[in-house]
């Protein structure tokens, strides 16, 4: 079986879905569900959906110990844990409008991860921006590349959030991440490290820098850009209910067909139809094994 590494934060999520425009100063009626999360965490779980063996370092608060293990493994998910005692597991607010959702974060425990134990890389060492953004050094991060390039695996980076990247710096993101062989960016994160707006634009210019690029669009498909040939492909139709997750759910399905030996795009399509069943499903990950 594929081996993957995966390396990013562990969330609770508090999904809130209005029934109608939020009023302010009173009551809106809306659905709310509470559950685990996470950029690095949900696109473990999609991947061991594709039977690929998966091994999530992240890290909780020490109270949620037992909690988090036993729903990663639900999954199928390796789970190698670390527990802080002093910070509580992240948490995040998702408001979801439509295709639009909007988070409040407070990243907690994630913040105090430690990569510094990792000695051995399987066929994909995959990163979430996330943990770029005040968890893991920038010396670290980028050592990390290095040696997973060193062992021959595949790096995959999720940038992780717009705002973020904004805050920590286009050049030095850029600038750390230099090594990565696939790069799944959403449009407003292709925007901020580009400077550029059109779709295909974007994953060109972001393509001079990594191997592949896959820049997720929403309802509206991916482009994917590799050695030169940008190619745009169309999503699959779903009946919405919930974005939360779709880009994870994508990337799993992508870097699974890409482990198997498929062409990229053909394993973009794969993660597209991936994508179009995580927003049937409320909240980020897929159902679970057991």
């Amino acid at each position: 079986m594929p081996k993957a590494l995966v390396v990013g934060d562990v969330i609770e999520d508090i999904l809130v879905m209005p029934h109608s425009a939020i009023r302010a100063d009173t009551d809106t009626q809306s659905t709310i569900r509470v559950s685990f999360g996470g950029s690095g965490a949900n696109f473990a779980c999609w991947l061991a959906s594709e039977k690929v063996e998966v091994e999530l370092v992240a890290r909780v608060g020490e109270s949620d110990k037992a909690r988090v293990e036993t729903d990663l493994l639900a999954y199928g998910v390796n789970p190698n844990l670390q527990f802080d005692q002093k910070l509580p597991t992240g948490s995040i607010v998702v408001l979801v409008e439509g295709q639009q959702r909007s988070f409040l974060t407070d990243r907690g425990a994630n913040t105090k991860l430690d990569t510094s134990a990792i000695k051995d890389f399987p066929e994909v060492l995959y990163l979430s921006g996330y943990s770029l953004f005040g968890s893991i050094p920038e010396t670290e991060f980028s050592g990390l590349i290095a040696k997973a390039k060193a062992a021959g695996s595949m790096v995959v980076l999720d940038p992780g959030s717009a705002g973020f990247i904004n805050d920590f710096g286009v050049g030095k993101f850029l600038t750390v991440t230099q090594g990565v062989d696939l790069i799944t960016p959403s449009l407003e994160e292709g925007r901020i490290l580009t400077g550029e707006d059109r779709p295909e634009v974007i994953a060109a210019a972001l393509a001079e820098r990594y191997k592949m690029v896959a820049l997720t669009l929403g309802e509206r498909g991916v482009v994917i850009a590799q050695e030169g040939s940008v190619q745009r492909i169309d999503a699959f139709s779903a009946d919405l209910v919930d974005a939360t997750g779709a880009g994870d759910a994508f990337a799993a399905g992508l870097v699974a067909k890409l482990m198997q030996g498929a062409s990229f795009e053909d394993a973009a399509r794969h993660g597209v139809r991936r994508g179009a069943v995580a927003v049937t499903l409320v909240g980020g990950r897929p159902a679970k094994l057991s």
